[in-house]
């Protein structure tokens, strides 16, 4: 028996047998919730879905709230509402569908993950892209010229996204951006009147608790005669949905109405929005053995 005390002893003290080595379970593990939705304010996240994940988002901004209480700070002057829906057809891509009130645009859009940070920050930030295509439906009926065709209602839009997750408090995101219009007319709702638009945008969060987040919005635009977008606001986790309530300089929603639809003047034209995302998983849960 002293025997076998001793030879276990011997054993455990073996400088590679004396302890496990202490490592992350997995180091290569994404990080999550950069944001809190696939959508912050106006752009699109590198917040991916997961595979056969449904994500809905009903977006509204009203007029400017330069009126005061007369006009309830802008909600009596009506609202541009974008109804969209994103579904994931794996953890790398999804399609969406968008309608937005204004010009009654129908967007079809689709974006694709190439790789996510991870925790050991072996890959130090996540990048995805989306590209999408829009036409106007609006009636234009009481012209006394022919209405534009299909093919001049059509616009395009791209966006790179490039995101970091600096602490369980900040993220940022640069978002590159460029919206075509095959033919920017000047009775549609946007205020630039050439076909190619370019953009940087800038998303930032800062975490207040877990549920919540101040949320800041930037798109600096390349055009030289339109200003740049500017939107400030919060986001609050409540119920498995994401709210998220801000104020903006545009009223525009979409992408390419976002780059060519004009921005009013920080503090004099702000415009009081809000967003509901809600995520719905429809793919079989596993029965548990």
């Amino acid at each position: 028996m002293k025997i076998k005390i001793l030879i276990l002893a011997l054993f455990l003290s073996h400088p590679s047998m004396a302890q496990l080595e202490r490592k992350l379970a997995d180091g290569s593990q994404k990080e999550e919730l950069i944001f809190h939705a696939p959508r912050h304010i106006n752009l699109l996240t590198v917040e991916p879905l997961d595979k056969k994940a449904l994500h809905f988002a009903i977006m509204h901004t009203f007029g400017t709230i330069d009126g005061g209480l007369q006009d309830l700070y802008g909600l009596d002057n009506g609202a541009n509402i974008q109804f969209s829906f994103e579904y994931g057809f794996s953890e790398k891509f999804s399609l969406g569908a968008a309608r937005a009130s204004t010009d009654k645009v129908y967007n079809l859009y689709g974006r694709y993950h190439f790789f996510s940070q991870t925790q050991d920050n072996k890959t130090p930030f996540s990048l995805s892209m989306m590209g999408g295509a829009a036409v106007n439906t609006s009636n234009y009926s009481f012209l006394n010229e022919d209405a534009p065709d299909l093919l001049d209602r059509t616009s395009y839009a791209a966006q790179l996204m490039l995101a970091r997750k600096f602490s369980e408090k900040i993220s940022v995101q640069l978002s590159p951006m460029m919206a075509y219009f095959n033919d920017p007319r000047a009775l549609y709702q946007i205020e630039g009147d050439q076909n190619l638009y370019l953009a940087l945008g800038f998303s930032g969060k800062y975490k207040m608790t877990g549920k919540s987040s101040l949320t800041l919005q930037w798109i600096p635009n390349l055009n030289n005669d339109l200003r740049n977008n500017l939107g400030v606001g919060i986001d609050l986790e409540a119920g498995g949905h994401v709210f998220q309530m801000y104020f903006v300089t545009s009223q525009a929603l979409n992408e390419q109405y976002l780059l060519a639809g004009g921005n009013g003047v920080a503090g004099e034209k702000f415009r009081l929005g809000f967003n509901v995302n809600r995520i719905f998983a429809t793919g079989k849960k596993k029965r548990a053995d």
